[in-house]
């Protein structure tokens, strides 16, 4: 790991030690985790129950990313959404322990505009368009 990769973990650290909270608890409760290019992906049990019930999202969240973890409410919905949420993933790296604030201050700002504070969000257009980007130039590769 290069000197740049350990401390974009480092400056991310706080917002990924909030993901890394899920991980026991999840595990305990029949949920799984893995490593995916050197992000950890969490879903099932505690977590699937936190990202239907426990968003202000109606319907809940398929995934969320916090820092260098992403929750996801099942394989599948991490499947579909990764580079989505890979996206979240870099801003975590460059906001460090200003992301959380920022983004919810973006929502606030959406809001306060007369917008939807999840889909106005700055953060999420940025993501929405960055994976739907990805997406599209792998279905232009395919054969």
């Amino acid at each position: 790991m290069t000197l740049k990769r350990v401390l974009l973990y480092l400056w991310s650290s706080p917002t990924t030690l909030l993901g890394l909270f899920f991980l026991h608890p999840t595990l305990l409760t029949g949920g799984r985790a893995r490593v995916v290019d050197g992000v950890l992906e969490i879903y099932g049990g505690l977590t699937t129950f936190f990202l239907e019930k426990c968003t202000l999202l109606p319907g809940g969240a398929s995934a969320m990313t916090l820092g260098h973890v992403v929750l996801g409410r099942d394989q599948s919905s991490l499947d579909r959404t990764r580079s989505h949420e890979r996206i979240h993933v870099r801003q975590c790296e460059t906001w460090g322990p200003f992301f959380l604030p920022a983004y919810g201050l973006a929502s606030a700002h959406a809001f306060l505009r007369g917008k939807d504070p999840y889909l106005d969000n700055r953060f999420e257009i940025e993501a929405r368009e960055a994976s739907s980007v990805a997406v599209d130039v792998a279905r232009a590769s395919r054969p």
